[in-house]
């Protein structure tokens, strides 16, 4: 299971890179691993104002139905146009090309409720047990 020391990470199992007040979101290498192949992917629309924890896109595998949430509220600004017909990305590449959406975010401080990898790590144990 991969865990990149830069990211931060939701109990929800998203993961986000922030880049200059923009905060790129995907589904982590466990919550993809958990779902397993992914075949769908419904996005939300560019320019949609989220809230924190607010669901905005949903993920369909082979196993299941699975909702994402927005770890931080702000504008969606971009989404990931390439997953359409190539929903696998999201299992080859959780942290790269797999990538779900980008927010602006409207308050940065809501970064201090996620985990860092060390923490998401000690979670992902306890949820395996």
């Amino acid at each position: 299971m991969n865990f990149p020391a830069d990211l931060r990470y939701s109990k929800d199992h998203e993961w986000l890179r922030v880049e200059g007040g923009i905060a790129t979101v995907g589904l982590s290498d466990f919550a993809q691993d958990s779902l397993g192949d992914v075949v769908y992917v419904n996005l939300p629309e560019v320019g949609a104002e989220v809230g924190a924890g607010d669901s905005v896109a949903e993920v369909e595998s082979v196993k299941a139905f699975s909702s994402v949430f927005s770890p931080v509220s702000g504008g969606i600004v971009a989404v990931n146009e390439e997953l359409e017909g190539a929903e696998g990305t999201i299992n080859r590449d959780p942290y790269g090309a797999g990538w779900l959406f980008k927010v602006e975010m409207a308050n940065p401080g809501e970064l201090a409720a996620l985990m860092d990898h060390v923490a998401y790590r000690a979670f992902v144990a306890e949820q395996a047990h």
